[in-house]
Order: structure tokens, then C-alpha cells, then sequence
């Protein structure tokens, strides 16, 4: 069973930058499109951005010019580069596929404040 382990979160003052790591256990991790997640205090879970195994990118339009997806499969891993952080990106940060999750890590809390 794949284990997802998230990290690279902090306390960020509004306009800083972090790049949050999520490394996956198994084999199989380079043919599955990936994805970032965040889930903020009192909301639901939302996609944030996503990356197929060939490397297209997509975000979520609220991250668009600020976060960059990427993935290295030889280290079955998948990063997320934040810049330009708001406040509103306060939030627990999470990878997983795309489509058919795998069981849920414990995240990595991202907190923006002065």
C-alpha cells in the first residue's frame, strides 16, 4: 500500500515562499498524474494543482502565477513551490493522485501570517 508522506510546511509571513516535498512509497508512483491539496480551518478539501505523469501541470485558479508543480519519478516524489503567499493559503497541504486516491498523509500545515 502506498504511504504519502507530506512535508516542508511553516509559518510564512504574507509574501514569503515555501516548497512543500511529498514523497511516495511503491513502485508504481511515476504512471499516476499527481495533485497537491489543501483543506483550510472550516472548509473542504479543494485541489490546488496537479501534474500528469508526462508532466502537464494544472492549477487551481486562485494559485495561478504564484505555485508551480513538479515531479521527480526517480525519487517518487512531487513538489510544490509556493510563492507570493496570502493569508488565504493558510491551510493543511496534502499530495495524492488525481482521480483514485490513495490513503490520506498528514499533510503539511501551511500558515501565512505577520
Amino acid at each position: 500500500q502506498v504511504q504519502l508522506v507530506e512535508s516542508g510546511g511553516g509559518l510564512v509571513q504574507p509574501g514569503g515562499s515555501l516548497r512543500l516535498s511529498c514523497a511516495a512509497s511503491g513502485s508504481t508512483f511515476s504512471i499516476y498524474a499527481m495533485g497537491w491539496y489543501r483543506r483550510a480551518p472550516g472548509k473542504q478539501r479543494e485541489m490546488v494543482a496537479g501534474i500528469t505523469s508526462g508532466g502537464i501541470t494544472n492549477y487551481a485558479d486562485f494559485v495561478k502565477g504564484r505555485f508551480t508543480i513538479s515531479r521527480d519519478n526517480a525519487k517518487n516524489t512531487v513538489y510544490l513551490q509556493m510563492n507570493s503567499l496570502t493569508p488565504e493559503d493558510t491551510a493543511v497541504y496534502y499530495c495524492n493522485r488525481r482521480y483514485t486516491w490513495w490513503p490520506w498523509g498528514q499533510g503539511t500545515q501551511v500558515t501565512v501570517s505577520s
